[in-house]
């Protein structure tokens, strides 16, 4: 056995201390290597990512990065967890969505892993007639309800407290939400409801209900619509207050109101930013309560869902995917409830597998990869906590930008908060449009020759108020006209990939090219002549230094053989008989989009 010294074992005890600085200078010597030259800061800068709201995330961390204590978890200002014992006891919250009356959905979700339902209600969900259907064989003082009903508010909610009664739940033993959320009404469908019904709901529960909440904080409505992570933060920071401020000229105290709120943000394949957006949020949250001056009441009810702005319709079997690491990350992140979407959900009403699917992803993250073991296992790493700390920052300015508007609604209906949005969705929509941001299985890697997934329509969502985005929806468009000529002649547009040279010279771009093509739908042709491609147009696939002997000469062979556009693929250079570039970068969309309507593909 051996006897560690009493000092201890210090593996570094024989190597010279390093600095930053050494090595921001090894940086500087790989990216001289590839032909850039930059040293120091502009080094470490040169790997550095941009993110929205202005932030960037540095390629490493250290402690010279390190923030302000973040405190412990049930105390504030609650970064770490709004609970003492986090998520340790039994895991988060598994709240699986439900818009049509299907009880027998709801019990195969209960009964398999399911700890509480997230009921849309009225338009576009279910009956509230048929709440008492839907929760038949619902054991309601085990299983809480969260309810989502929109302009039916009041009537849902006073049937689920009937259903309470008439089933002998004791008021103290009722667990949920009754889900009113009138500024996030408002922004869904630009209907003012007022707020006299949440306030008697509030009422209500905080007199004779003690563990149900009257109300909802709905940020997804201003995610759905193209909003960045700092401004999901601002925007629910101020619905938060707006009903703060209400509830107060209705009778409760802040401690009270404050117990009336849930939150609702949205958890995206993004792993480290929802991390730290659901770490900022409470943050942001504890600093309002201790401005109202209840400290103790700032501990922020969170409900994650995985964005429906990040899930595609084609290949949709990536989207469980992408669940995946949105619920881990909604679990590191701390939050009390968590709902997967079925990754079918953007065709369609999903189907027994997906909603399985959807279940199992908690269920195996908590069980099998103990993801709920540890409070906040994310807290002390410098990049979580430094980005933890300038997400926070940057959604407390998108905060008093609204305020400075005269509060959520006023920025709402003045239509200035759906031009910020609209804005940050423009540039979202830029860098999708040139692959910046990728989509598997949509902008990268497309299978073109995918069966698509059919599934029953689903009811039409409340709309009227802020449009609802989705990453895929410009190469969506595109699809769905090759799709058309599909249909409509037996076969895809087509475009010549002419290699030129060796595999090792054109294998690279070849690919790159076959996969940006397919993205809009377009069915690349490598095999044969140009001539027996079916093809009207046609790309050059090389080397830069064969480009230089031979780009030319097959440019004019394919013209000679009818090519009436002449793509090559790399940057733009001068070589004639060349119309047109694809490369890294380039605007994909708009060079598809092109590409189709020459084809006469509408």
């Amino acid at each position: 056995m051996t006897v560690l010294p009493d000092d201890g074992l210090s593996l570094a005890a024989e190597f010279p201390d390093t600095t930053h600085e050494q090595w921001q200078r090894l940086v500087a010597g790989v990216l001289r290597k590839s032909g850039k030259e930059v040293s120091g800061d502009a080094a470490e800068d040169a790997l550095s990512t941009a993110l929205e709201d202005g932030l960037r995330t540095r390629p490493l961390y250290t402690a010279r990065d390190a923030v302000p204590d973040p405190g412990l978890p049930g105390f504030a200002p609650f970064v770490r967890g709004g609970r003492a014992e986090g998520n340790t006891t039994g895991g988060w919250d598994v709240r699986q969505q439900h818009t049509t009356a299907d009880n027998a959905a709801v019990l195969t979700d209960l009964e398999n892993g399911v700890t509480s339902l997230w009921l849309v209600v009225g338009d576009g969900g279910v009956p509230v007639e048929s709440l008492g259907a839907l929760l038949d064989g619902v054991f309601l003082d085990l299983a809480p309800v969260a309810l989502d009903a929109g302009r039916s508010t009041e009537p849902a909610a006073r049937e689920l407290l009937r259903l309470y009664d008439e089933r002998g739940v004791a008021k103290d033993a009722a667990r949920g939400n009754l889900g009113a959320d009138p500024l996030g009404h408002e922004a869904r469908t630009g209907e003012d409801l007022g707020f006299t019904a949440a306030a008697g709901l509030a009422r209500l529960c905080a007199e004779e209900y003690p563990g149900l909440r009257a109300l909802t904080v709905d940020a997804l409505p201003y995610h759905e619509a193209g909003g960045s992570a700092a401004q999901e933060l601002g925007c629910s920071l101020a619905t938060g207050v707006a009903y703060l401020r209400e509830l107060a000229e209705a009778g409760l105290s802040v401690e009270q109101a404050c117990a009336q709120l849930e939150f609702r943000y949205a958890a995206t394949a993004d792993q480290f930013l929802t991390v730290a957006k659901l770490r900022a949020a409470r943050r942001l949250w504890a600093r309002v309560a201790e401005v109202c001056g209840a400290p103790q009441a700032g501990a922020q009810v969170q409900h994650a869902v995985s964005s429906p702005v990040m899930m595609s319709r084609r290949d949709p079997w990536v989207n469980m995917l992408r669940t995946t690491v949105a619920t881990l990350a909604a679990g590191v992140g701390g939050s009390d409830s968590v709902t997967v979407l079925p990754f079918d959900r953007s065709i369609g009403l999903p189907d027994a597998f997906a909603r399985r699917a959807a279940r199992n992803t908690s269920t195996i993250l908590m069980e099998e990869s103990h993801l709920a073991r540890v409070i906040d296992p994310a807290g002390g790493s410098w990049y979580v906590e430094r980005l933890t700390d300038e997400l926070a920052r940057a959604g407390w300015e998108f905060f008093q930008w609204v305020e400075g508007a005269g509060g959520q609604a006023a920025a709402l209906r003045s239509g200035r908060l759906g031009e910020r949005l609209a804005a940050t969705w423009e540039a979202r929509g830029a860098r999708l449009a040139k692959r910046r941001e990728p989509i598997t299985g949509v902008s990268e890697f497309p299978h073109l020759a995918e069966r698509p997934l059919e599934r029953p329509a689903a009811p039409e969502p409340p709309s009227g108020g802020l449009p609802r985005v989705r990453r895929d929806e410009a190469y969506e468009r595109l699809r769905a006209r090759s799709d058309a000529h599909l249909a409509a002649t037996g076969s895809r547009p087509r475009v010549f990939l002419s290699s030129i040279g060796p595999a090792s010279a054109h294998t690279a771009r070849t690919t790159f090219a076959a996969n940006l093509f397919q993205a809009g739908g377009i069915e690349p042709v490598t095999e044969g002549t140009f001539a027996d491609s079916g093809a009207t147009e046609a790309c050059l696939c090389s080397s830069d230094a064969l480009y230089e002997e031979r780009a030319a000469a097959v440019a004019e062979e394919l013209r000679s053989a009818g090519a009436s556009q002449v793509f090559l693929a790399g940057r733009p250079g001068q070589y004639p008989g060349v119309d047109s570039y694809v490369f890294a970068g380039c605007d994909a969309v708009a060079v598809l989009s092109a590409t189709l309507d020459r084809m006469g593909v509408s």
